[in-house]
């Protein structure tokens, strides 16, 4: 059996966590730039108001409704979505996390254990430990499994173990609710007359390999009790590395841009060490919000590509060598709404490597930023940093609604009165 285990309402059981005054309250919280609602509670849902409204709606609600808005913390929820991960790891060897609230589980239990017991039990735990409320659920397949899930949520005991016999509760899923099936996809399969998961599973998955793609076999595979989706290998290396972020207002100073630059380089260049790998180059670019005065211009962006003399991981090499770089793709009098830095070219630090018979230098591990990473991680972070990413930073996006980060800054651990 597989399981799925998924936060409920993710990023509002978070705000929730330190906050128990928000309990029975229509609470969301907002994408970036505090945009729109990415996630609800109960409470919000229940009046109606859909996933993705723009806050700008929203507003002026806030009070006759009684609406609770925060800005996501991404570091607070980051750190407890870490500690689900770590509680899920006593009681499955091997814990696959597929989002920061998701998870595929996979326990080895006795014949005829009580899965259902079992579920609640790991339900109960993560709500003490962390106090997080997760639904689960059990199935022989990835697919299966989140039926099961998103049948258990709306259960008072949080937990569904799909039935051997799964037709009954196949048929009461729309075939646009099943994982794989995309909303492009739905529509013609519901003109062939599939219309439930049900459905589905009763297709001959050649068949609907030759109509549709693997991906669309693997689901009806999966319907049917066939493992078909792989565990990902959580060892394995990125391919690239990125980091880029929306601005908060519109962006036209330089220094502002390259200020942005470099901080998207430094907590790029922390994951390159996380994982034990250099990059051998990087591609920066600038996206440009489109113009409307007397002379319309097209949004777009502009970019270009940094290879280093030598692999780095080092944070103030790569900084210094896409700083002079920057003037050449910064136009004059536009106004930019977001930047990013993509890593390329990764290698392992321990991996054999042909050199250049005229390379003088070989990437070495830079012990002054593991010493800075091994401070931010005890000290919170961003507690060294260095001075080309900013101190000010008027460029971040905006986050008028933002809590403390509770969990990962000495000086914003809750305070007890």
């Amino acid at each position: 059996m597989i399981g799925l285990v998924d936060g409920n309402n993710f990023f509002v059981s978070c705000e929730r966590v330190f906050d128990p005054s928000l309990e029975g309250k229509p609470v969301a919280v907002l994408s970036n730039n505090d945009g729109c609602c990415v996630s609800r509670s109960n409470e919000f849902k229940a009046m109606g108001i859909a996933m993705g409204t723009p806050y700008f709606q929203l507003r002026p609600y806030i009070q006759s409704y009684g609406l609770v808005l925060r800005s996501s913390n991404y570091e607070l929820y980051g750190d407890l979505s870490r500690r689900i991960m770590e509680t899920l790891g006593y009681f499955s060897p091997k814990v696959e996390q597929y989002s920061i609230d998701e998870a595929f589980i996979h326990p080895q239990l006795p014949d005829g254990a009580n899965w259902e017991d079992f579920g609640r039990r790991i339900r109960s735990t993560i709500l003490q430990w962390v106090g997080i409320p997760c639904g689960i659920g059990f199935a022989p397949t990835k697919t299966l499994a989140k039926i099961a899930n998103h049948i258990g949520k709306k259960l008072p005991s949080g937990v569904f173990v799909m039935p051997d016999d799964r037709g009954e509760v196949l048929s009461k899923v729309p075939v646009d609710d099943v994982w794989g099936v995309g909303r492009r996809v739905a529509p013609k399969l519901q003109r062939m007359g599939i219309r439930t998961a049900l459905d589905l599973a009763r297709r001959n998955d050649v068949d609907m390999l030759h109509r549709f793609n693997v991906q669309m076999q693997r689901t009806v595979l999966e319907l049917q009790g066939v493992k078909c989706i792989e565990e990902e290998n959580p060892d394995e290396l990125s391919k690239s590395i990125t980091c880029s972020r929306s601005f908060g207002h519109p962006v036209t100073d330089f220094n502002d841009l390259a200020e942005s630059v470099a901080a998207y380089a430094a907590k790029a260049a922390e994951k390159l060490r996380k994982e034990g790998q250099f990059a051998s180059g990087a591609n920066v670019y600038f996206s440009l919000y489109p113009e409307y005065g007397n002379k319309a211009l097209d949004g777009g962006f502009t970019s270009t590509t940094v290879v280093f003399d030598v692999p780095l991981d080092d944070t103030g090499r790569i900084i210094a060598a896409l700083s002079p770089k920057l003037r050449s793709i910064f136009i004059p009098g536009r106004r930019y709404k977001k930047s990013g830095v993509i890593f390329f070219g990764l290698e392992a630090a321990d991996s054999p490597r042909q050199m250049d018979m005229f390379q003088t230098k070989e990437p070495r591990k830079s012990k002054l930023y593991q010493a800075v990473d091994v401070v931010n991680h005890y000290l919170g972070k961003g507690t060294v940093f260095t001075l080309a990413e900013g101190i000010q930073r008027p460029w971040q996006m905006k986050r008028e609604h933002l809590t403390p980060c509770y969990t990962t800054r000495w000086n914003e651990l809750l305070q007890v009165k």
